[in-house]
């Protein structure tokens, strides 16, 4: 399984930013997918996991109602839109890959992810 990661960037708190995840090596639609993220000298965080079928969507205290996961099976394409960013989004964030959300938004464990793609929220 191989995942990919797009779309990080510098931006300031407030804005937007939608971070993309291409798989390939597996059969898309058999797999739940998700979100967690690493800041510097902290843990990992679970952000969201959204079920095969894109119907279930689990999201974190910390970004409801701001992030918004999504994907499209037939691009092997998962997709995070993040809206009204603070400096405490800024993170590594990394794409995951297990075959259900058991564990709701938290991803943390997921058995494959990808490389990640930076976020920074400042000013």
């Amino acid at each position: 399984v191989q995942l990919v990661e797009s779309g990080g960037g510098l931006v300031q708190p407030g804005g937007s930013l939608r971070l993309s995840c291409v798989a390939s090596g597996v059969r898309f639609s058999d797999y739940a997918l998700g979100w967690f993220r690493q800041a510097p000298g902290k843990e990992r965080e679970g952000v969201s996991c959204i079920i095969w079928s894109g119907e279930l969507k689990y999201y974190a205290d910390s970004v409801k109602g701001r992030f918004t996961i999504s994907r499209d099976n037939s691009k092997n394409t998962m997709y995070l839109q993040m809206e009204s960013l603070k400096p405490e989004d800024t993170a590594m964030y990394y794409c995951a890959a297990d075959l259900s959300c058991y564990n709701e938004y938290d991803v943390s464990d997921f058995a494959y992810y990808g490389q990640g793609t930076q976020v920074t929220v400042s000013s």
